[in-house]
């Protein structure tokens, strides 16, 4: 297994959680550490559904289309090609980022927060089919109680994936409510160390 040589960020493009929009807290937090920290641009995204004003999630093919094309819009708006974006969000919005890039999506990196390794009480019912392509940097920040996957899931499955793997753990449960500025500086963190690679 080999990992790709990917560029420095150039941008970060950031999703919601299927219960939440653009406007979540975290993503908030993130973004502001992001351009006072770093000075990218960042650009924060809703879902078709939520655009449309619907409640029940957009299916995977509908939201990695989306996700395709915003990612283009952003490139070109920024100034850079799509492989010099950080792709992530929360929970459904991350992991959507992360099929669309096992998919083919170019990325510099993914960040994922609070990623649902599987849903809350079906260990069993696994979301990591795809982690075996994910052959760039990625990020996974999470409570250290998260019903949708435990620290110890994690460090069981994260090994298939071929790109380096950095993860953060934090006091809390999906939500890691109060930690916000402790999940944004993970992200400050490991961008940082992108760019200087």
């Amino acid at each position: 297994m080999t990992t790709e040589r990917v560029p420095p960020p150039r941008g970060l493009l950031l999703t919601p959680g299927a219960g939440a929009d653009r406007h979540h807290h975290t993503l908030l937090a993130v973004e502001r550490a992001v351009l006072d920290a770093i000075g990218l641009p960042v650009a924060r995204i809703d879902f078709p559904y939520r655009l449309a004003g619907r409640r029940a999630p957009d299916r995977p093919p509908v939201a990695i289309a989306h996700l395709e094309a915003e990612a283009g819009r952003l490139a070109d708006e920024w100034g850079c090609g799509v492989e010099h974006l950080v792709l992530g969000g929360r929970s459904f919005g991350g992991r959507m980022c992360s099929m669309a890039v096992a998919q083919g999506l170019p990325a510099a990196g993914l960040a994922l927060l609070s990623y649902p390794l599987h849903p809350p009480g079906k260990p069993d019912r696994l979301r990591v089919e795809h982690f075996g392509d994910l052959r760039v940097p990625v990020l996974f920040v999470g409570g250290d109680r998260d019903p949708f996957g435990s620290p110890a899931e994690f460090d069981a499955r994260v090994p298939a994936i071929p790109g380096p793997v950095t993860q953060q753990w934090l006091p809390g449960a999906h939500d890691v409510r109060g930690q916000d500025a402790a999940v944004a500086d993970a992200v400050v963190r490991w961008m940082t160390g992108l760019i200087g690679s």
